[in-house]
């Protein structure tokens, strides 16, 4: 496939067709991946627990996220690299500049950052630098311990809200994409469509623009032995991974998945 950019996510937002996203943390999964049809790659801070073994993405430093990226790089056939920015890294904006840099000439072609509202000046500062910037609303798992476990957002009223009007302000500051993890199926559809810029969900529903899920989790692995409920295994019908790869293309394009039961209710 021609290599997907920006635009390429914006056509398929206008288009009504749904983006693939999956993570991916070395080359051989990239190649497979990418050429299995998946649109974005995720290089996620999640690899400090599906390949590291920590409990949470906290201990995860930028010097790992560049060398995952770098290798994912390489194993690229022509899917967008989007590139997590791990716990703290963005905490001035002179740390925002150098760990963005970092990531970029890794070979990201977009940065993924945690937060909310409050990440408004730091977005659109990195867009006017050139690095395109995806927010990640909704559980945002560096914070776990501050929301107390890793629980689903915006069931509240004013929480939901507060969601809402945090997707706009972000789109207006620059967000080139919106990530919402673990919100309500009917709110993360009402945010899609609030914005014109792609919203990608995991455990947020089938009315997102796309879908993302863990590599390992999609194909049946878990370290934990803890499956979240907006997973499903599509390694269990299928007789090797590539096929799983493409199956969960198909199945996030012709939008079989997520089903009712992957998402949640306010």
């Amino acid at each position: 496939m021609p290599d997907i950019t920006l635009t390429t996510l914006h056509g398929l937002k206008a288009k009504g067709e749904k983006i693939t996203m999956l993570t991916c943390y070395d080359a051989t999964f990239a190649k497979a991946a990418s050429q299995a049809g998946v649109e974005v790659l995720l290089v996620g801070d999640s690899l400090g627990m599906v390949l590291q073994g920590h409990d949470s993405t906290l201990p995860v430093t930028i010097a790992e996220m560049a060398y995952h990226t770098a290798c994912v790089k390489r194993g690229n056939q022509g899917a967008l690299i989007l590139a997590d920015l791990p716990f703290m890294a963005h905490a001035t904006l002179e740390q925002s500049f150098a760990n963005c840099a970092q990531l970029m000439r890794a070979g990201a072609h977009m940065i993924k950052v945690e937060g909310a509202a409050w990440l408004a000046e730091t977005i659109g500062l990195l867009a006017d630098r050139g690095v395109p910037v995806c927010a990640h609303m909704g559980l945002t798992p560096q914070t776990v311990n501050v929301l107390g476990g890793y629980k689903v957002q915006g069931r509240e009223h004013a929480q939901a809200q507060r969601l809402r009007a945090d997707a706009v302000a972000l789109e207006q500051a620059g967000a080139a994409m919106l990530l919402l993890e673990c919100v309500p199926s009917a709110l993360a559809s009402e945010i899609a469509q609030a914005v014109s810029i792609p919203v990608i969900g995991i455990g947020a529903g089938s009315g997102t623009d796309g879908q993302v899920l863990v590599l390992h989790d999609m194909l049946g692995l878990s370290l934990s032995g803890r499956v979240p409920r907006f997973v499903k295994n599509f390694m269990a019908d299928q007789p090797d991974i590539p096929s799983a790869l493409s199956a969960y293309v198909k199945a996030v394009k012709d939008t079989t998945f997520p089903a009712p039961e992957h998402g949640f209710s306010a």
